[in-house]
């Protein structure tokens, strides 16, 4: 079962809500925020591509890489799955990448049929592709299948926000928080979003503060 997608502004309002309803310290993070951001993209091979591009580099080098790839007609899959490796190195790809997305584009994955598969099927069908781990297929899921009940426990701003709006002593291991989250079923997603805008607002605070 698929289980609630997020569409619209008015789905996340709807879950923040419940959330705030459920627990009052998502409340108070929507008093400190206002209301939290939609953040829905596009889903298949351009959002995996665009994940893999964007690992261990600044948001401004992964999208220069993305638009030199675009640029030089290596975007769509069919077009770079046969590339040479030196043309997509000289796009500022590292080897590793190019391995990552020439294995992605070969896949030959059905991405709209993934819109109808349970989370769990979808991980079964992208966790065995190389550079794709749990944490990317969690942000596809929240952001280009709308599923409204994914967390992301990996993720250290989630742990953080949490360690901060909860009075944690540390923060949560994976294992504990993905426990802890389940309080915010079904609207796990929601939650997600108001703990990365309470770790920014956090942060923001800080650095007017230093």
């Amino acid at each position: 079962m698929v289980g609630r997608i997020i569409e619209t502004s008015d789905d996340i309002a709807e879950g923040a809500a419940w959330l705030a309803r459920a627990e009052p310290r998502f409340a108070h993070v929507l008093d400190l925020a206002g209301p939290l951001p939609l953040r829905r993209r596009g889903d298949g091979f351009a959002a995996l591509r665009d994940a893999i591009i964007g690992q261990q580099v600044s948001v401004k080098a992964g999208d220069a890489i993305r638009a030199r790839l675009i640029a030089a007609g290596y975007g769509d899959a069919c077009a770079l799955a046969p590339a040479s490796e030196d043309v997509l190195r000289a796009c500022g790809l590292s080897r590793q990448k190019v391995r990552y997305l020439q294995a992605l584009a070969r896949a030959g994955i059905d991405f709209p049929a993934l819109r109808d598969l349970p989370d769990a099927a979808v991980m079964e069908v992208l966790l065995p592709l190389p550079g794709i781990g749990r944490w990317t297929v969690e942000m596809y899921l929240i952001f280009a299948l709308g599923r409204a009940d994914v967390f992301a426990p990996d993720d250290l701003a989630l742990a953080e926000g949490a360690r901060m709006l909860f009075d944690l002593p540390d923060r949560p291991r994976p294992r504990a928080f993905a426990a802890m989250a389940q309080a915010w079923s079904p609207w796990r997603a929601v939650a997600a979003r108001a703990l990365w805008a309470y770790y920014a607002h956090r942060k923001s605070r800080e650095g007017v503060q230093s």
